[in-house]
């Protein structure tokens, strides 16, 4: 049995299709069938079923899910101590982190890798997905909430300070302390909750919300071009040309950043390079 095609297996169990597992996979959708085939032909088993809108799992298949996962865990452990034992800093490092703490936050820290280690390639992979360490997704990841995965190293790596931002053209305009004819630019918090946001439509009950994002960088251009008030990672708010900071009385709340990687990379040369200088960078003082 081979591994490769136990892995497409997974893939499409995951994804419910073929499609979708030959994207995740960066495969051919032919390929995949054909390897499946393989798969289904070496166990003698029939294990997915074809249906026009995908596939699921049949009785054999839903037996050995968890035993194809168990080698997918010994596999991708194999990988990871395989690539601890280099002893050089070298070869690609994938980082995964929102866009605004990728594009205001770490650009400081890549430029110090660039010139102290040449021979590590930074991939960075932006994105409010989360990005799984233990599958090697990501190397490294940065994110405003602790992992709760097994195997992970973890730290607080600093605490982030918000503020509130109008553009330039709007910062003398008198804002009522309710909020009444003023205009929100918000995170969109239909699949995730963001504390600036409950924040800001409690400071400010009768403001109206003119726009939502996913972005913060969008967020902060739209603030700049005079669309409404926005609360902004201080980061983001400060590098943003046309922001002008404002006082409601109080601060919005801040957001802790933690760093993670797998404990089976704790010896990586590349890795250990871009968490010691991210520490030291961007690490709160103890």
């Amino acid at each position: 049995m081979e591994w490769s095609d136990v892995r497409i297996f997974l893939a499409v169990a995951r994804s419910g299709s073929l499609g979708g597992a030959a994207r995740s996979l960066k495969l051919s959708h032919p390929t995949v069938a054909r390897r499946l085939r393989a798969l289904e032909d070496d166990t003698g088993q029939v294990l997915l079923q074809r249906h026009r809108e995908g596939v699921v799992l049949t009785d054999a298949g839903n037996a050995i899910v968890r035993l194809a996962e168990e080698m997918e865990a010994s596999a991708l452990a194999m990988q990871r101590r395989l690539a601890g034992v280099r002893n050089k800093a070298q070869g690609r490092l994938r980082i995964s982190s929102a866009d605004w703490f990728a594009s205001y936050v770490l650009p400081p820290v890549l430029q110090a890798m660039a010139t102290s280690h040449p021979e590590v390639l930074p991939e960075v992979i932006t994105g409010a997905r989360l990005f799984d360490v233990a599958r090697r997704e990501a190397d490294i990841v940065f994110r405003v909430v602790p992992s709760t995965d097994a195997g992970i190293v973890q730290r607080r790596l600093m605490r982030l300070r918000y503020d509130v931002y109008v553009s330039e053209s709007l910062a003398a305009t008198k804002i009522e302390d309710d909020g009444a004819g003023a205009q929100l630019v918000l995170m969109d918090t239909a699949k995730y909750d963001y504390p600036d946001v409950t924040w800001l439509r409690r400071r400010l009950p009768r403001a109206g919300v003119v726009m939502t994002s996913n972005s913060r960088s969008l967020q902060a251009g739209m603030c700049a071009r005079g669309l409404g008030l926005a609360v902004l990672p201080r980061a983001v708010g400060e590098q943003t040309p046309g922001l002008r900071q404002i006082d409601l009385g109080e601060p919005p709340p801040s957001r802790d950043i933690w760093m993670g990687y797998h404990e089976d990379l704790r010896d990586v040369d590349r890795l250990r390079a871009m968490v010691d200088l991210t520490v030291k960078m961007l690490g709160d003082e103890p």
